[in-house]
């Protein structure tokens, strides 16, 4: 006679009002403490903003940096970008990679200048219209250059929000990407929103890494799911 089929443990439930408190308390102070310094969190122009999260989009921080004030020097607002010849820009890019991303981005450029007179909106349901505007670009743009109160899902997120607050199954399956985006809207705050955005993200890059995370410096070790359970599998 077969085996009758193992159950599948429902989720943990979201956290309590207290826990993300908590949760939300001790993110932030590390982050005072610990943030990277990073020239596109001095900024509020949703432009800049737009350029940095391209960028970095499969391509890590240090790379980053020199091309990010080298692209703003040569195409300062979405208008030059819009005007310029699409071999220049894709030259500018160099060596960056992928280069189907900076046609994606002058493409969001013709279009603000087309359709919102060289500006990038602020409601996400304009910004997702863009083609090459993702739920989390449309988050990051809108917590960082709005300040407005939205989540974000990006790798390093996601990896800490699995850990801390599920601890098992497949971290990148659908049904597990919209529970973590469930509990990143969940955490988001009503206030420093754009510091609580920018501290996950640096969490997961800095200490809750994918391999070898840093569990004994991590702020959020006591109650994380995956430690209670004996460690933190890369996910």
């Amino acid at each position: 006679m077969p085996a009758a089929p193992a159950r599948r443990r429902p989720p943990p439930p979201l956290p309590p009002p207290a826990d993300r408190q908590r949760f939300r308390r001790r993110l932030l102070a590390w982050y005072a403490r610990h943030g990277r310094d990073l020239p596109w969190r001095k900024t509020g122009d949703p432009y800049h903003i737009l350029v940095s999260e391209i960028m970095l989009q499969q391509t890590q921080v240090d790379r980053v940096l020199p091309k990010y004030d080298e692209w703003l020097r040569k195409y300062p607002t979405l208008d030059a970008l819009a005007a310029a010849p699409e071999r220049d820009v894709t030259a500018a890019w160099y060596p960056l990679g992928y280069n189907i991303r900076p046609k994606r981005l002058q493409t969001i450029a013709r279009e603000a200048v087309a359709r919102y007179g060289g500006r990038l909106p602020a409601d996400e349901a304009t910004l997702r219209s863009f083609k090459g505007i993702g739920a989390y670009t449309a988050g990051a743009i809108r917590s960082f250059a709005f300040r407005e109160r939205a989540a974000i899902l990006d790798t390093n997120v996601a990896r800490v929000l699995f850990r801390v607050f599920v601890g098992e199954g497949d971290p990148k399956s659908h049904a597990m990407t919209r529970r973590l985006w469930t509990l990143s809207e969940t955490l988001v705050p009503t206030r420093r929103v754009f510091d609580f955005n920018q501290a996950l993200m640096d969490l997961g890059a800095m200490v809750c890494v994918a391999r070898a995370p840093k569990c004994p410096v991590c702020p959020m070790a006591k109650g994380c799911r995956t430690v209670s359970a004996g460690g933190a599998a890369a996910s």
